[in-house]
């Protein structure tokens, strides 16, 4: 909200007006208590109109200090230009400010013994200009800090920026690797099909048609609901299902509120394919597929586990992942999206079988996701 007021033109000119006024209830205090102490004290009201015009002189200069301050800039490779220019500035407006501070308390003190003298002026002037020129370094300073400031949040924002389109970008390049990957399996099944039999091709069409149609209505999103992740699946499982025939079976147990859960667009595919070719595609007796998702602790657990041979005893999980285009797409988009806030393992089940484990950061889709 600060920010924002900030950068209201009116809200500065607020600001500037009130430090300024801050800075003439400062100097009036001082001088008043400089007077004080004479034999003739000075009522506060004449002594704080003097310095609250001083202080609104200073005020109207601030623009033009602002603008030198971005006109000549301080930088390297011409800081001396800038140098010169700010100190004869500098010199100029505190000797400006001082003769006009004096004049108006010869003015406006003139009725408590305080008389005008030429020599007062110019003893002051060569006295007190450097306070004037202080002022405007000080002016200056702030300005340079609050425009370092600036530059260093607009560098920031830039970068994350940045860093998103790079994040976006990669996860565009995964997403339309693993697409073709599975198009050209599910191709391929369906030409060793169409011979053998007719009528399960034309089913198998027909639902590669349905879940691609699925997929490119969602094809600018990273993140799905759980719910419609699992119908992307269910058409992926109808393929396999017309492929294997009586072979495959498949169990789904899915909590109520895990429905709403966000996780990455398309990622269970492959980890489903990955149980269904290794685990599934070699066996001569019945194939099953068992999918269970649940939040705990904070996070979304699914998993996938198949009945087949498991992993040999002196494999290496991560290694296994980053064998097949699958998996390893896996792997690398949930490092995109989640960092390091994300668990994909594979363990060997206690009856026989491979589970492959999914946790993410539970996160539900919101009103506008839907």
């Amino acid at each position: 909200m600060i920010s924002r007021l900030l950068n209201r033109r009116w809200f500065r000119a607020v600001l500037v007006m009130a430090a300024w006024t801050v800075f003439a209830i400062f100097l009036s205090s001082q001088m008043y208590l400089a007077y004080s102490r004479g034999t003739t004290p000075i009522r506060y009201q004449r002594i704080f109109l003097v310095e609250l015009i001083y202080a609104y002189i200073w005020a109207s200069l601030t623009p033009f200090i602002l603008w030198l301050a971005r006109r000549f800039r301080i930088d390297r490779g011409r800081w001396l230009r800038g140098l010169l220019v700010h100190l004869s500035a500098s010199l100029l407006i505190g000797v400006a400010t001082r003769v006009l501070h004096d004049l108006m308390l010869f003015f406006f003190l003139a009725d408590y013994g305080t008389s005008f003298s030429v020599v007062k002026l110019l003893l002051s002037v060569y006295y007190m200009t450097d306070y004037g020129a202080m002022v405007y370094w000080l002016i200056l300073l702030v300005s340079y800090a609050f425009d370092y400031h600036r530059r260093v949040r607009e560098g920031e924002v830039r970068a994350t920026r940045l860093k998103a389109q790079l994040a976006q970008a990669q996860l565009d390049a995964l997403k339309m690797q693993l697409q073709p990957h599975f198009l050209f399996n599910t191709l391929h099944s369906i030409s060793a099909l169409v011979h053998k039999n007719a009528n399960a091709a034309d089913r198998m069409i027909a639902r590669l048609g349905d879940f691609l149609r699925q997929t490119l209505e969602n094809a600018g999103t990273q993140e799905v609901s759980l719910q419609q992740e699992l119908e992307f699946l269910k058409c992926y499982l109808d393929i396999e299902r017309i492929r294997f025939e009586d072979r495959l079976t498949v169990q789904i147990d899915i909590e109520p509120r895990t429905l709403d859960a966000q996780l990455p667009n398309l990622i269970l595919q492959p980890i489903v394919e990955n149980a269904i070719r290794h685990g599934i595609s070699h066996r001569t007796s019945l194939g099953r597929i068992e999918i269970e998702a649940r939040r705990l602790n904070g996070t979304l657990q699914v998993q996938v586990t198949d009945n087949g041979p498991g992993l040999p005893s002196n494999s290496n999980s991560g290694a296994i992942v980053k064998e097949g285009i699958g998996l390893a797409n896996t792997q690398a988009r949930l490092k995109q999206l989640y960092g390091e806030d994300h668990r994909l393992d594979l363990s060997n089940t206690a009856r026989g079988g491979l589970t492959v484990t999914l946790e993410i950061p539970f996160r539900e889709v919101t009103s506008k996701q839907k």
